[in-house]
């Protein structure tokens, strides 16, 4: 289940590295950029095109996605299976959020992909175990990005 903590990463930072295992048994990483957080043991993304990450999930519906703040460096690691579902065989919920967030993508989406969450887990930065706050990161990284 999803706490509200991580519910904010994945809201706030809606691309999700999708973690998926390729017909020779080696894993498969792909960026989604479509998340929506159905509720606290659903997220979802649409299907615009990653034919890779939808053939490896029709073979093995195990997933793996990793949501990063990277500014307050912490991850959303989530372990789930996953559903692809035609548009018209989709939960009106999961629909409901993507016409909120997403409704410029919605013509460009073939089926929607629905996870179901097993585990859920926060990943904080060694440097909050330095005493470093979520504030002061955001500053430092800020800096750090704005230069390069």
């Amino acid at each position: 289940m999803l706490d509200k903590v991580m519910i904010r990463i994945i809201e706030e930072n809606t691309a999700g590295m999708v973690a998926t295992i390729a017909s020779d048994g080696s894993p498969a990483v792909s960026p989604k950029g479509t998340f929506v957080v159905a509720d606290p043991s659903r997220i979802a993304f649409g299907n615009i095109r990653s034919p890779g990450t939808i053939s490896n999930l029709h073979r093995d519906p195990r997933v793996q996605i990793c949501f990063l703040d990277v500014l307050a460096r912490k991850a959303v690691r989530i372990v789930g299976v996953a559903k692809i579902l035609p548009k018209a065989a989709t939960p009106q919920d999961v629909v409901d959020c993507f016409e909120n967030l997403w409704p410029e993508y919605l013509p460009s989406i073939k089926e929607f992909v629905i996870i179901l969450v097993n585990s859920a887990e926060l990943i904080l930065s060694p440097a909050y175990d330095l005493g470093h706050s979520e504030e002061q990161l955001r500053s430092a990284y800020r800096k750090r990005i704005v230069q390069t």
